[in-house]
């Protein structure tokens, strides 16, 4: 979701929190649309239940720095990424100039450390400084704060830039991660540094021409497509961007197998952490993400079998979030491996209806179709973007600087911001580990009073 206009949507309408729905001229797309314009940059310094206090927030001695929550695991973390290009794919049709040249990706891969040198390389910034001024300068609009009101530059992850890895051969299953649309790879380095440091190998995949920052190692700075946004309805856009990247999943599997075997797919060669390609175990891989992105992970694993188990994050299962005449294909086959939907709220023409598949046509329509293993989760409490790391980049935020009035509760809810984190990385860690690593997981059995917030559909 772009900075540039309001208006810039990612085809997905949702309804507003009733609370905020009478104190706001924005349509949920629009308002979406603005939340894209903090995809990344960063989270929350202090995750407690009182991030939602009403008091005035404490103003800053300086710009503000954020931190992510810690992970709960018991291994060091690392990160590396790669640049991808793909010799026999072109860009996608609506890229403009692009669509002549090779496709080319930015990839992160989040991995367990060897503890012994797991200090040795410098703190990972969220996002590398190019991007995260494109960022800056728009999230100061959406935020309405002075550009200077939180550093953007200075804000790290819990990871060390090119560490070497776990020094155990095949140890590490792999799971791969898509974002939202229009967003980064980096929405949610939550779950992200949550998984790696229980001992998976996480691949974050940047949607090159949708995403609205997009870093490359010569410094180039790729933005969104203008043609994406000419495609037309919302559901013709959704479906072209899709299409672009279930194509790529396929390629960046390929690529980790390259580097398995010893290779080293970045394109221009640069040094990778010693032991990552040996402690990739690609015969266990699995993937996530959130609304398109978990429209990708469905997708991705109907067309390559490669892919073991995978989670949706509040995304539709349909290219439009209602129309049931316009599923897609995954949702009309189903899957015969394990799949977990977690969601929030639908907005249907009769009114606001809970994200599951009982109420969502496509989800419905996905749970009926499918054989394997599968689960659907529901938060009451929760909104579309609780997903992702803006469950505790705002409320971080929001004790520090005084915010948009309402812009909280309409992105990310009313749930407890601390708690709902916890729960959502602990689910997708036991879904995982259940299902890659074969570890009976009692919490996936039904609901947990550790999760209030966490509801069993099915």
């Amino acid at each position: 979701m772009r900075f540039t206009s309001a208006s810039s949507t990612s085809g997905f309408s949702r309804t507003p929190h009733p609370a905020a729905s009478s104190t706001s001229s924005l349509s949920r797309r629009r308002l979406l649309a603005r939340a894209g314009a903090l995809t990344a940059w960063g989270a929350t310094s202090a995750l407690a239940p009182t991030a939602r206090a009403s008091a005035a927030p404490t103003p800053p001695a300086g710009p503000v720095r954020l931190e992510l929550p810690r992970p709960t695991g018991p291994f060091p973390l690392g990160v590396t990424e790669l640049h991808l290009v793909e010799r026999t794919r072109r860009g996608p049709w609506w890229a403009g100039d692009a669509a002549g040249e090779l496709r080319e990706l930015m990839v992160s891969v989040w991995y367990p450390a060897d503890r012994a040198t797991a200090e040795d390389g410098p703190p990972a910034p969220y996002m590398r400084e190019g991007a995260a001024a494109v960022f800056g300068a728009g999230a100061a609009k959406i935020l309405q704060v002075d550009r200077e009101a939180v550093d953007w530059s200075r804000f790290r992850t819990h990871a060390r830039v090119g560490v070497p890895a776990v020094s155990r051969a095949g140890c590490a299953p792999v799971v791969l991660y898509s974002p939202g649309m229009y967003n980064e790879r980096t929405l949610d380095t939550t779950a992200a540094e949550e998984l790696a440091s229980h001992g998976y190998v996480v691949v974050t995949v940047d949607p090159v021409h949708e995403a609205h920052a997009v870093e490359f190692p010569d410094g180039r700075v790729v933005g969104p497509a203008p043609g994406l946004a000419a495609v037309g309805a919302g559901a013709d856009r959704s479906r072209a961007a899709l299409e672009v990247r279930v194509a790529d999943i396929p390629f960046v599997l390929d690529q980790l197998a390259v580097l398995a075997r010893g290779g080293n797919p970045d394109a221009g060669r640069r040094p990778l952490p010693r032991g990552l390609g040996e402690a990739l175990d690609l015969a266990r891989t699995g993937m996530f993400g959130h609304s398109l992105g978990g429209m990708t992970t469905a997708e991705a694993m109907r067309v390559d079998r490669r892919i073991r188990a995978g989670a949706n994050l509040d995304g539709p299962l349909g290219y439009d979030w209602t129309d049931p005449e316009l599923l897609l294909p995954v949702a009309r086959t189903g899957l015969d491996r394990p799949f977990l939907q977690m969601g929030a709220w639908l907005a249907a023409p009769s009114g606001r209806l809970p994200h599951t598949h009982e109420h969502s046509e496509s989800w419905r329509a996905m749970w009926r179709n499918s054989t394997g293993w599968k689960r659907d989760l529901w938060t009451e409490a929760a909104e579309h973007n609780s997903f992702t790391d803006y469950q505790t980049i705002l409320p971080g935020v929001a004790e520090r600087l005084t915010l948009p009035s309402g812009l909280l509760s309409r992105m990310t809810g009313t749930v407890d911001p601390a708690r709902f984190t916890v729960s959502r990385r602990a689910y997708l860690t036991a879904f995982f580990d259940q299902h890659l690593r074969g570890r009976h997981r009692p919490l996936l059995d039904g609901p947990s009073p550790l999760h209030p917030d966490v509801r069993f559909v099915g």
